[in-house]
């Protein structure tokens, strides 16, 4: 089972597979903080899934703030069982749902941009770099597998290079954080709240992150 979710307000695109062995919460735990709804479409290629398993997913994605759940298979089963809960379900051949997908796949994009405070409790990720205009609340976690930009105040958790890279950044306007991770380096975020009027940024400097004023240097 293939799952595309789509959130067509900011763009955001993600594509992921399901089986029975998954933890389901913790799949879509990552979506959870995402605030505008978003699009679901569920692609089943020789594969019966129950009206029961449906409902279940059905239930997930109420939580993830889900506003329209389509259905595409080549199992009269899964369309039936779509249908019996009122999803709206379509029977197409394996190759439509396969060219389905790799269109979708074509559009996917790593970076993510979220517009709006990210709370306690709630947790982004990103597959490449991760830029928020908001701030990023104490108790709220956000990471990337490249760059953290966040165009406000940090003062949650960021682990930024989550792939190892070690010339990954972290950069705030106001740079507070509990905490500070980038690649397998770890720092507890500055005792004393920044008195500065610039944004800063966080780099691994001789295996130690640092913290320093992150300025764009005029040519003139």
């Amino acid at each position: 089972m293939e799952i595309v979710l789509k959130n067509t307000k900011s763009k955001y695109l993600a594509i992921f597979s399901l089986s029975d062995s998954d933890n389901i919460d913790e799949t879509f735990e990552r979506f959870s903080s995402i605030k505008y709804p978003l699009e679901a479409k569920i692609f089943a290629v020789n594969e019966s899934i129950s009206s029961h398993q449906l409902a279940q997913l059905k239930t997930h994605f109420d939580k993830i703030n889900v506003s329209s759940f389509r259905i595409y298979s080549n199992s009269r089963d899964t369309i039936l069982s779509g249908k019996f809960l009122k999803i709206d379900s379509a029977f197409i051949n394996e190759k439509e749902i396969k060219n389905k997908l790799l269109l979708f796949n074509s559009e996917k994009k790593e970076d993510i941009l979220h517009k709006g405070t990210v709370r306690s409790g709630e947790r982004i990720s990103s597959n490449g770099n991760l830029c928020i205009i908001g701030d990023v609340n104490p108790g709220a976690i956000v990471s990337a597998k490249k760059n953290i930009y966040v165009w406000g105040k940090l003062l949650g958790i960021a682990f930024a290079g989550k792939s190892g890279n070690k010339n990954a950044s972290i950069s705030s306007l106001y740079l507070n954080p509990l905490q500070l991770r980038i690649a397998d380096v770890i720092a507890i975020g500055p005792k004393d709240k920044p008195k500065n009027c610039y944004p800063e940024i966080a780099v691994i400097d001789k295996q130690t992150i640092i913290i320093k004023p992150h300025l764009i240097e005029s040519k003139n």
